[in-house]
């Protein structure tokens, strides 16, 4: 491929890359300049959400950390939702936010249930080894 060429690619990516982070920075500032309410606690929610997201530890379990990783992703959607209903206006968007909370939250609740039975399983396992070990060392 001749230089020019490498160039002018390299140059239509730095310039979408960089346009693309000016509009996400200048959404963020926005929200933290406390301009509109809705805004910022729909920013504020998904903060939240990236904050939380960014603390769950890798299981090393796909499973596992497929479900901790969308329980975050849930809540804000539900507190999302939340924000629709106390700003929107539109009788359908109200209607689908009241939809998200109800269903998002019966699957936060099944996730949660899920990780706990497992939780459960693999403590009835340790207690098993254990005694097992303890047998065998007697």
């Amino acid at each position: 491929m001749n230089t020019g060429i490498k160039l002018f690619i390299v140059l239509v990516v730095f310039s979408f890359t960089a346009t693309s982070f000016g509009q996400a920075t200048n959404h963020h500032d926005q929200s933290r300049q406390g301009g509109d309410p809705n805004w910022s606690e729909l920013i504020a929610s998904m903060d939240k959400m990236h904050r939380a997201m960014d603390a769950v530890a890798r299981s090393g379990n796909g499973d596992i950390d497929f479900v901790r990783l969308m329980l975050p992703h849930h809540q804000a959607a539900i507190d999302m939702a939340k924000t629709e209903l106390i700003y929107g206006k539109d009788p359908q968007t109200r209607r689908l936010a009241q939809e998200i909370i109800t269903d998002q939250q019966l699957e936060i609740e099944l996730m949660q249930r899920w990780l706990n039975k497992l939780a459960s399983a693999r403590a009835k396992e340790n207690r098993m080894l254990a005694r097992k070990t303890k047998n065998e060392n007697h």
